[in-house]
């Protein structure tokens, strides 16, 4: 299947005859599309797609049409990730915008049709770099830092738009978006901690600085809350091109400079053990955290202003996200357990774990060193 939107990791398509595959009842959504009024040609089939590390995403397609849809994760939530109705919103919102994005199709915000809400947008054609090798693939460093350009590009257009003219003023409240930020995730670590976590007294006090340290909002815009390549798609031959931008789930009103830190702080090697592979993003033929905010700032004509306290928030942010993933591997790998252990099964080693854990504890410590 060429210019799948994003990587499918299983070769098998499955049918009505299949049923269901784990989170997506095709039935169901098929009485859905037709109820909706959207146009169908023959069976509803679907592939689960490799991606997002919070929601579950999946390429359905008929005889004539393709969509993807997207649904949260089956077990350990954090309570406000996994918002469909507002992903689904501010997609719709950007339609006729400067930044691109997927066409909305249709959305629900109870379980009344998948056991939980889901929202549908059209199949973009084009490539999602992921990994270290596909970013290679693109080609040289001049190609690389030509995409990336764009990318920032995209992300200052974002910054740009004025919530009021894409019906977005009411998407998040236009002050104190950093109080909320610091607020927030140190709340959300309470929910995905470990018992008794050696990591405990450095995200405290991480907490604490940060808290004790908020700066002004230098502004106010739409920040997409997630925003690096493997969260876009990428023409498939110019890759300068930018064809839709992905995952809006942590998206709101808030303050654009931490959207750019944010951006930064994903360069981290750390990052790699959460996805598994050597990233897209943390190769060293990406252009650095620091010629990243370099350039954000000289495309959008903004100074860098309390940069340190934005890169220590980007830090912090994305440790408790990586201790939410890791909790809900717990959450899964415990489920599997339990039926072994009962059936005289030993306990097995959990080294990715051990991992994850390392890896918030490194996340950590670069908000602190952000802060020094």
């Amino acid at each position: 299947m060429s210019g799948i939107c994003y990587p499918a990791t299983g070769g098998e398509v499955y049918t009505y005859r299949v049923t269901s595959l784990d989170g997506l009842d095709l039935v169901a959504l098929d009485r859905h599309l037709r109820a909706a009024g959207i146009p169908r040609a023959g069976e509803l089939r679907a592939e689960f797609i490799s991606g997002g590390r919070s929601n579950l995403t999946f390429l359905v397609y008929d005889d004539e049409s393709k969509w993807v849809l997207r649904r949260p994760p089956l077990h350990g939530l954090t309570p406000s990730a996994h918002d469909m109705a507002r992903e689904y919103r501010v997609v719709a919102a950007l339609a006729d915008s400067a930044v691109p994005v997927a066409g909305a199709v249709t959305m629900r915000d109870d379980d009344s049709v998948l056991g939980a809400p889901f929202q549908m947008v059209e199949y973009v054609p084009g490539q999602v770099v992921r990994t270290r090798a596909e970013l290679e693939a693109l080609g040289g460093p001049d190609v690389v830092s030509d995409c990336v350009d764009s990318l920032i590009r995209v992300l200052v257009d974002l910054h740009d738009i004025d919530p009021d003219a894409v019906g977005l003023s009411d998407f998040g409240k236009p002050t104190g978006y950093l109080e909320r930020q610091v607020r927030r995730w140190g709340s959300q670590w309470q929910h995905v901690r470990l018992p008794d976590d050696p990591r405990d007294a450095d995200v405290q006090r991480l907490h604490t600085r940060l808290a004790d340290s908020v700066p002004p909002q230098s502004r106010t815009s739409i920040v997409h809350g997630d925003y690096r390549i493997d969260n876009t798609i990428v023409d498939a031959e110019d890759p300068k091109v930018v064809r839709a931008v992905l995952d809006w789930e942590l998206s709101t009103l808030g303050d654009p400079l931490s959207d750019a830190a944010l951006m930064c702080v994903h360069r981290d090697p750390a990052l790699t053990v959460v996805f598994g592979e050597e990233t897209a993003w943390t190769a060293p033929t990406m252009p650095s955290a620091e010629d990243l905010a370099h350039r954000y700032s000289v495309v959008s004509g903004q100074p860098l202003a309390h940069w340190d306290f934005q890169m220590a928030l980007g830090y912090f942010k994305l440790g408790i996200i990586v201790a939410g993933i890791d909790f809900r591997r717990r959450v899964t790998a415990d489920q599997q357990r339990e039926p072994r252990v009962a059936a005289g099964g030993g306990q097995e080693s959990d080294d990715a774990g051990d991992l994850l854990v390392q890896a918030v504890a490194v996340l950590i410590s670069g908000g602190l060193a952000a802060l020094n």
